[in-house]
């Protein structure tokens, strides 16, 4: 036996260290390889971390609750070796120096970062009032330069969930902050600094009665709540809706779902249907696929549509479809199912729960007809899809209107409404709408 360390491996971009929720293993434990050996949790995501060996587990590192960075080990394993060795295997060692290559740099930039960051002031508070988090390196450097809190709010974050970046925080430095306003000094007077006196109103306090129960937040949902209130504090929110007629896409489902099922051993849903004719209205308006940088209007060259997945503890994950206009009908149904899986046994990857361009909530699956969702940021849209009801309809034929039983849904679409008009938005809905009510219902998947 040889022993190796188990490193915390890299979690995404931007991601320089997790927090260890739970041991999945105990000292003393046989594990093989791919077993997963730790739960971690970031301001991303939660994920398990697997052994890339075959062997023991000697010693526990560290302990619930720790924050390792990227590339401190984790556990100690004795893992097996060719007979009468002493070493490593050669496969073991290819193992070895792939996953030490793969967080070297996350290693170098996160030592770099490290010696970059003084001792930060205890009054440098690690959130703004807004709710925007600062990393220490963000607040080190904004307590060298005399950035206030109020003005690291006005900074449009550019990492995950707005986060603000060390190049974002330079370049607003680089730019020039914006300055007290001053006014001319009357004759024989120092010019004088105008200032404004600001009083915070009193937060409204909950009343508790008896046999009500107080429930912490926990993390995850207070990233949740943060984001929503990020979001709605960004973006002038506008919501548009439309009424589409999916008999044709029912039918067809209803024809190919058996079939499809005993040939693949996977159920087809809706989702990815309402996932590809998003991504082909993307295409058609690509001034929908953008983002928002101070007075940039940041265009989107890919299409990864994210979609919103409850999760069984009540929370909410949205996983993202890379390319999602380059995939077939049978890939979307793939990717759908497998991320929508994993996103609910808290088996996705940092790296699949970013880089989203455009969302897709479906309310349709606890029945509700419609909503108003929340725009995803930094994405400028977001569509919200309904149930899909029988109801009766006027439908036009050859020998005039006529009333049938038809299947229709509710399409709504959420928007940033400093980038996105009422035309464009009703344009990109009415699309998608004819997309999905154009199903071909010969196709086959």
């Amino acid at each position: 036996m040889a022993k190796v360390e188990l490193l915390l491996p890299a979690m995404g971009e931007g991601v320089i260290e997790a927090t260890i929720t739970k041991w999945l293993v105990n000292e003393g434990d046989m594990i093989e390889e791919d077993d997963s050996i730790v739960e971690v949790a970031t301001d991303k995501v939660d994920s398990e971390v697997p052994s890339p060996w075959n062997g023991k587990v000697e010693k526990l590192l560290l302990k619930e609750g720790d924050t390792p960075k990227i590339g401190e080990p984790l556990a100690i394993i004795l893992t097996e070796v060719e007979e009468g060795g002493e070493s490593l295997t050669i496969e073991a060692q290819e193992k070895v120096e792939k996953e030490v290559q793969r967080i070297k740099e996350d290693i170098e930039k996160s030592v770099k970062e490290k010696e970059e960051i003084d001792t930060v002031p205890k009054d440098m508070k690690s959130r703004t009032p807004g709710g925007k988090f600062l990393s220490p390196l963000v607040r080190s450097i904004a307590a060298k330069e005399g950035i206030s809190h109020s003005e690291l709010d006005e900074i449009r974050g550019t990492g995950s969930d707005g986060r603000i970046t060390k190049d974002d925080l330079l370049l607003f430095i680089s730019k020039g902050k914006v300055v007290p306003e001053t006014v001319a000094p009357e004759p024989g007077t120092e010019e004088k600094e105008i200032t404004a006196t600001v009083t915070e109103k009193p937060k409204p306090v909950t009343p508790v009665s008896a046999g009500d129960e107080i429930i912490e937040m926990d993390r995850m949902r207070k990233l949740i709540a943060e984001h929503m209130v990020r979001s709605k504090q960004t973006s002038p929110h506008v919501t548009s809706f439309i009424e589409a007629d999916v008999t044709n896409l029912v039918t067809w489902r209803n024809k190919v779902k058996d079939p499809f099922f005993a040939r693949e051993k996977e159920k087809i849903t809706f989702t990815p249907v309402f996932i590809e004719a998003a991504a082909m209205a993307l295409k058609d308006f690509p001034m929908i696929n953008v983002s928002v940088e101070g007075n940039n209007i940041i265009r989107k060259k890919k299409i990864n549509i994210g979609m919103a997945t409850a999760l069984p503890n009540g929370n909410l994950i949205v996983p993202v479809i890379k390319d999602a206009d380059e995939k077939s009908l049978l890939g979307m149904v793939k990717s759908v199912n497998d991320l929508a899986n994993r996103a609910r046994n808290n088996k996705l990857q940092p790296d699949e729960i970013v880089g989203g361009t455009f969302t897709i909530t479906n309310f349709g699956t606890f029945q509700n007809i419609t909503g108003t969702p929340i725009i995803n940021q930094p994405e400028a849209a977001i569509l919200g899809v309904g149930a899909i009801r029988k109801k009766p309809s006027v439908i036009e034929t050859s020998l005039g209107d006529a009333i049938a039983i038809r299947h229709l849904m509710i399409l709504s679409l959420s928007y940033d409404h400093r980038v996105i008009d009422g035309a464009l938005g009703g344009m990109f809905l009415k699309r998608v709408a004819e997309y999905l009510e154009d199903f071909d219902m010969e196709r086959t998947v």
